[in-house]
This record gives structure tokens, C-alpha cells and sequence, in this order.
């Protein structure tokens, strides 16, 4: 059999088993990405592994350059790689991307024992915090007094960003119906 009935064999069964798995992607027809945990856990990750034309005699390229991976730490990036790589070094000459696959799943904990999903997050919400003095809290503090309704409340966090700051330029059109008021006033 060539590489290439192999890499044919191999895709159909990877679309097969993977069929409706939301981990799954398949990006060309010799390359794939996988999410190892579920959406939204900190220590989830993605591997991506490429066919070469010789594939499987020869390795597949397996990558975590995915924006997904960006608060994994290049060390811990190395680290799982590595291991990957041993893998691949086993499998040669085997069809091994579900195997390298579900080795990552089956690993995952091992693989991210190092990784500190709250190290990178702190040190940027530090910088934001530094960055806006002392006007935030004070402007929180006149929220809480007002008591407002769950209407008022839903119709502010539509207004604002993630931080919870509205977006600039959000009262301009009360400054300009200001202006427009005072001037009206004036020709009276």
C-alpha cells in the first residue's frame, strides 16, 4: 500500500469515529486539530498534527502554535510535544493521528500538571488595574446607592465591555441634546 491509500484509509476513518465531536477539526484533508478538555477548562489544549506526503512512514508535524494555546506556557508546550513525539516514534509506519489523539486525552492531566492557567490572566488584570486610578470603585460605589432596577441593570451591562466599563464616547448624544438645550434656552 502507498502513503497515500494509507493517508486515504486513515482520513475516512478519523471523519468516521470523529463524526460529531465538537473537539474535532478537520482543516485540509492532511491536517487536524484537537481539543483536549472541554470548552472553557483551564487546562484544555490544542493539538494540531499534519501529514507529510510520506505520512505514516515518516512523521506527521504536531503543533500547538493554535491563538487557543496562548496562555499555555512554551515550557509546558515543549514538555507535551515531547511526549508526543515519543509517541510518534513508537507508531512509525502506523496510521497515529486517533492514537497521538486520544494519548493527549488520556494524558491531559499529566501533561498539564505544570501549566498555571492563572499566572498569565493575574498579571494582565494587575496592569489594567494600574493603568485606571482610583475613578472605577469610586463610580461603583454611586451604583450601589442608586438601587437599580433589574430593567436599569440589564439596559448598563448591554452598555458595557467586559470589564464592566462603558465603551468611550457612550454619553456623547447627552452632551450634544446639552448643548443643543442650553442654546435654545439662550434665544429665549
Amino acid at each position: 500500500m502507498s502513503a497515500n491509500e494509507d493517508q486515504e484509509m486513515e482520513l475516512e476513518a478519523l471523519r468516521s469515529i470523529y463524526e460529531g465531536d465538537e473537539s474535532f477539526r478537520e482543516l485540509s484533508p492532511v491536517s487536524f486539530q484537537y481539543r483536549v478538555g472541554e470548552n472553557g477548562d483551564p487546562k484544555a489544549f490544542l493539538i494540531e498534527v499534519s501529514w507529510t506526503e510520506t505520512y505514516p512512514q515518516t512523521a506527521p508535524v504536531i503543533s500547538m502554535n493554535a491563538f487557543f494555546n496562548n496562555t499555555i506556557s512554551s515550557a509546558v508546550k515543549q514538555s507535551i510535544l515531547a511526549k508526543l513525539q515519543e509517541e510518534v516514534e513508537v507508531n512509525l509506519g502506523t496510521a497515529m493521528t486517533y492514537t497521538l489523539f486520544e494519548y493527549a486525552k488520556d494524558n491531559k492531566e499529566r501533561f498539564m500538571e505544570n501549566h498555571h492557567p492563572f499566572s498569565s490572566a493575574t498579571s494582565i488584570s494587575n496592569s489594567n488595574s494600574a493603568e485606571t486610578p482610583n475613578t472605577a470603585p469610586s463610580s461603583k460605589k454611586k451604583d450601589k446607592k442608586e438601587q437599580l432596577s433589574k430593567t436599569q441593570k440589564r439596559k448598563l451591562a448591554d452598555k458595557t465591555d467586559h470589564r464592566g466599563e462603558l465603551p468611550r464616547g457612550w454619553n456623547w448624544v447627552d452632551v450634544v441634546k446639552h448643548l443643543s438645550r442650553t442654546g435654545s434656552k439662550d434665544d429665549d
